[in-house]
């Protein structure tokens, strides 16, 4: 018969079609917190195992997904406990808890190692590599574009030229890394914290800061009802000098913590307290 031979075609392609599905990783663990942000963007949540307590720790919010994780597995991983959930993937940082992964190897869990991302371009690469890995190209695809897209809507608002700015956080620490400093430029701003020689913990004292008066100063961390001892330094009275010379604003720019797509979420508020410091001082220059 003319069709005798068109199941067998069939069921090949078939089987052609849901192969990969089926081989994409179903039970997914995630072990610290910039690969949870990484695997809870990327997969639906019947596909991910458990993610790290810091994914939804309160004490303080380090985590950009911390309201959103109700109801998932949060674990502090160790090979018990990821064990303990039947993982058929587990995701790390590179080069983070060698044992941990040594232990996972040993007992035949496969483990995905996430190199860290230092520019956008790394930031694009990784992302659809993790999307490759996941089973789930389109939405890594979506990520990056949505990113792409916060990025050029935060250039069309950029102070030019640039604003000099610092941003300071609890116990005199700076934001200095490459990644960064390239959303900081591209929202139109020029992170001086590296002329002012931080220490090697990348730490400013206040009094340099106050010297340096950059035009734009944010104090990185959230206003807290009961400030930690780290806060101090944000609170110091020396600060009020650069009023009048500096735009101080407080933020809590979280998203920077982990480089990745969500990264550039502040990149549009970055830009608008750049034109706010840009407006003061051209305030202060027509006085």
């Amino acid at each position: 018969m003319p069709g005798r031979h068109s199941w067998p075609v069939a069921i090949v392609m078939l089987l052609l079609w849901t192969v990969p599905a089926l081989a994409a990783p179903q039970h997914v663990v995630s072990t610290s917190l910039c690969t949870d942000e990484y695997v809870f963007r990327l997969l639906p949540r019947e596909r991910i195992a458990a993610l790290s307590v810091l994914a939804g720790d309160t004490h303080p919010v380090v985590s950009t997904i911390a309201d959103r994780v109700k109801g998932m597995a949060l674990i502090r991983p160790s090979a018990e406990t990821v064990l303990a959930k039947h993982p058929d993937l587990v995701v790390m940082y590179e080069g983070t808890d060698p044992r941990l992964r040594a232990q996972l190897r040993q007992a035949g869990v496969k483990v995905l190692e996430v190199p860290w991302a230092n520019s956008l371009a790394e930031v694009r690469k990784v992302t659809l590599m993790l999307g490759g890995k996941l089973g789930v190209p389109a939405r890594a695809r979506e990520l990056v574009n949505a990113m792409d897209t916060r990025l050029a809507a935060a250039r069309t608002v950029a102070a030019t030229p640039p604003v000099s700015a610092v941003i300071y956080e609890p116990n005199g620490y700076v934001t200095a890394d490459s990644l960064s400093n390239e959303i900081l430029a591209q929202a139109g701003l020029r992170n001086v914290a590296g002329r002012m020689h931080p220490t090697r913990m990348r730490t400013l004292p206040v009094e340099t800061v106050v010297a340096s008066a950059p035009e734009l100063l944010i104090l990185n961390a959230p206003r807290e009802t009961t400030p930690a001892r780290a806060d101090l330094v944000l609170q110091n009275p020396a600060l009020a000098s650069l009023q009048g010379r500096s735009l101080i604003v407080h933020a809590a720019l979280m998203p920077l913590l982990c480089p990745g797509p969500w990264s550039v979420d502040v990149a549009g508020e970055l830009a608008r307290m750049g034109q706010e410091a840009r407006a003061l001082a051209a305030r202060r220059a027509a006085h």
